[in-house]
């Protein structure tokens, strides 16, 4: 999961990538870039950290240029602090072009040998992401009539990527000198949407990970990019896009909806705030019929991403709702947090409960998901602490029992709670009292509910069923050797323990 950011302004563009990325920090904190185009020239800045830490006045200076792109990491592949890995990416043959990527490559390293043996390309880093920039650097010479490019050309070198590349991907680049391509897979896995703003000037167009980039900066949101699709933007501002993929359909990832987006957002046309509405509602209605023996006195959730849905969960079983938890808003996401060790400690310092909401009580916890446990276990001891006389834990999802290899971080089998553990088991090694887990189908329904199309969604990390069809048992269990072997820097977003007692989808 990280966060990518284009725009083609009328004006100076340094300003609004900023003030963009700051509206897509909770998708990556690892670390940040910007690259902006003036004619032939681009401008670059990046490293690792906060996009607040990461960029000063004097760095801003620099970045000239009315086009550009920004993005911000959160380490699933290669060096987690290496700022060698920080995007936006950039090579200069054919063409300059610097691109960054929200995603993962299935297939990566098939790509980086092809690249190296056949492309005569080279590759200096571990990620995927400067993989799919050389590939679309091929394509795109492929493709050129004597090294000229037009939005034929370019659409048809996306085209070729569509072949090569699997996995999720999400993409914005800039091709020097000519304008701005963003394009996302053929299953649409991860989320990117585009809109327009009228200006003194001219019009201007602004692509990102997430609606709220656009609703911050005033653009009007104009759609998803769909599902194999690619726009261009050239320097003038003309706009142009086509359907680059042979076979596509969308199947968003439902785990954005569940946690990875910010409430505020709208992915392919769904309110994310209403979706975890009815999450909560989903929960109620489990709860209503299986676990009517539970003596709630309040429901509290545990911040932020399932407030909504413990709100809801509140309103439909008629228990009074409460915050227990105050956040310290300045310690990051322990879900993205690099390190068992450094997830554990974060929680204390993130989280502290108010003993008034609980001494005494049998509290309703709520969280948006259980992933690796470390959260979950430590809260579960918090409440304990703050005098809770029962403690019954709610998840907005089901149990994660597999790895996410389409660019979340949930790497082992081993390393999630949920692997070979019946829920009773879970709600043991978590301390709870009593443990509810949403049902798959249940979320699902809480998605789809709020729109006339979309029907189906990436749930792999719920069923082990990888939509792409070429996550194999093989492919999983060599990511999980590599891991256990200590390799720290490989082409992969997640990876999976030996026992691999998963279905992989055809």
């Amino acid at each position: 999961m990280c966060g990518i950011l284009g725009i083609v302004a009328q004006s100076p563009a340094n300003q609004l990538l900023y003030d963009g990325l700051l509206m897509l920090q909770h998708r990556g904190q690892d670390a940040s870039g910007i690259v902006t185009a003036q004619g032939n020239t681009f401008h670059m800045h990046k490293g690792c950290g906060l996009v607040r830490d990461v960029f000063r006045t004097r760095d801003m200076r620099e970045l000239s240029g009315n086009m550009g792109i920004g993005h911000v990491r959160y380490p699933t592949a290669g060096s987690a602090s290496s700022s060698a890995e920080a995007q936006p990416f950039y090579v200069n043959s054919p063409f300059g072009i610097v691109l960054g990527h929200n995603g993962n490559l299935t297939n990566s390293e098939q790509l980086s040998e092809e690249l190296f043996k056949a492309d005569l390309r080279h590759v200096n880093t571990n990620s995927d992401s400067e993989v799919l920039l050389n590939v679309l650097a091929h394509e795109l010479q492929k493709c050129a009539r004597n090294y000229r490019l037009d939005p034929e050309t370019i659409f048809a070198a996306v085209s070729g990527v569509h072949r090569r590349c699997r996995g999720a991907y999400a993409v914005v680049a800039m091709i020097a000198g000519y304008g701005l391509l963003a394009f996302r897979d053929p299953f649409g896995i991860r989320p990117l949407v585009f809109g327009s703003l009228e200006s003194e000037r001219g019009v201007e167009y602004l692509v990102a990970s997430e609606s709220v980039a656009l609703d911050t900066l005033g653009f009007k949101v104009i759609r998803d990019v769909a599902p194999g699709e690619a726009i261009f933007i050239d320097e003038s501002g003309n706009f142009y896009s086509e359907q680059c993929a042979s076979q596509f359909s969308l199947h968003p990832c439902i785990f954005e909806y569940v946690y990875l987006a910010r409430p505020d957002s709208v992915i392919d046309g769904i309110s994310v705030y209403e979706t975890r509405l009815n999450m909560g509602e989903h929960l109620a209605e489990k709860i209503k019929k299986t676990m009517r023996h539970m003596d709630i006195d309040v429901v509290i959730p545990i911040p932020d991403s399932s407030r909504p849905s413990a709100l809801q969960l509140a309103n439909k079983l008629g228990v009074t709702f409460r915050e227990g938890f105050v956040k310290n808003r300045y310690v990051g996401r322990t879900f993205i947090m690099p390190g068992q060790q450094l997830r554990r400690k974060s929680v204390r310092q993130k989280l502290n409960a108010m003993s008034i909401e609980f001494r005494g009580k049998n509290v309703m916890l709520v969280d948006d998901s259980i992933v690796r446990g470390t959260t979950s276990r430590e809260i579960v001891q918090m409440a304990r602490e703050a005098g809770a006389n029962k403690i019954y834990f709610a998840s907005a999802a089901p149990p994660v029992r597999y790895p996410n290899v389409y660019g979340i971080d949930m790497p082992t089998r081993h390393e999630l709670i949920a692997t070979d553990r019946s829920n009773e088991e879970i709600c043991h090694e978590i301390g709870a009292d009593e443990l509810v887990f949403q049902d798959l189908d249940a979320l699902s329904h809480a998605v789809a509910k709020l729109s006339t199309s979309l029907k189906h969604f990436e749930t792999s990390c719920f069923d082990g069923k990888y939509i792409t069809g070429d996550v194999t048992p093989d492919y999983l269990r060599t990511l999980e050797l590599q891991r256990s072997s200590g390799a720290t820097s490989v082409r992969s977003r997640s990876n999976m323990q030996l026992d691999l007692s998963l279905v992989v989808s055809e």
